[in-house]
């Protein structure tokens, strides 16, 4: 199977790139986010791939960042979600955003996706909770998931992203006795 290809971007056309690896073309789909960041062709790109195979389709679904495709590979294990669904759930959001989805049981996240109702949303939640809460990117420390979602929000409502808001919730590590004191400690630290 094809774990990874670095190449030459020879074609863009959503949802997918041609990347030329050494005068092969390789078709691969990737999410909005990658397609974003791809401003012209002829630019070397790297992907982390998954070979999907079935009886009458090879698909490659290609991602810039390990833990995009540790995801994917996650979501595509839950029944009743396939390839392109999951590619879709990345276009509603980031790795971090659906593994806080994930985490704080947000079904509505999932039913924006296409082609994802809601049982299947719920149905990600329930088969992958666990599985996403041992990942180090998610590990929110010890609060209540209210606390979090709270201390969260109000690090995004400054302007940080969830990526720097989650960062910082973890450096934090229990730390702070309310909501107030945690959200000062944490901009404390995006500070530095």
């Amino acid at each position: 199977m094809i774990g990874t290809l670095k190449g030459i971007i020879e074609y863009r056309e959503d949802p997918f790139l041609i990347v030329d690896v050494h005068g092969v073309g390789y078709k691969v789909l990737v999410p909005t986010s990658v397609l974003a960041k791809v401003t012209t062709i002829g630019e070397t790109i790297k992907l982390y791939t998954h070979t999907h195979v079935r009886e009458d389709l090879l698909e490659l679904y290609g991602f810039t960042d390990p833990s995009d495709l540790k995801i994917f590979t996650l979501l595509i294990s839950v029944s009743g979600v396939g390839c392109r669904t999951a590619l879709g759930i990345f276009s509603v959001g980031t790795r971090h955003d659906i593994m806080q989805a994930i985490s704080n049981g947000d079904v509505t996240f999932f039913t924006t996706v296409p082609r994802l109702g809601k049982k299947n949303g719920q149905k990600i939640i329930i088969e992958l909770k666990n599985k996403v809460g041992s990942y180090a990117d998610l590990d929110l420390s010890q609060d209540t998931s209210k606390d979090q979602s709270e201390l969260l929000n109000a690090l995004k409502g400054f302007g940080f992203s969830t990526r720097e808001a989650q960062d910082a919730i973890r450096e934090l590590s229990g730390k702070g006795e309310t909501v107030e004191d945690k959200v000062r400690l944490a901009l404390k630290y995006l500070g530095k």
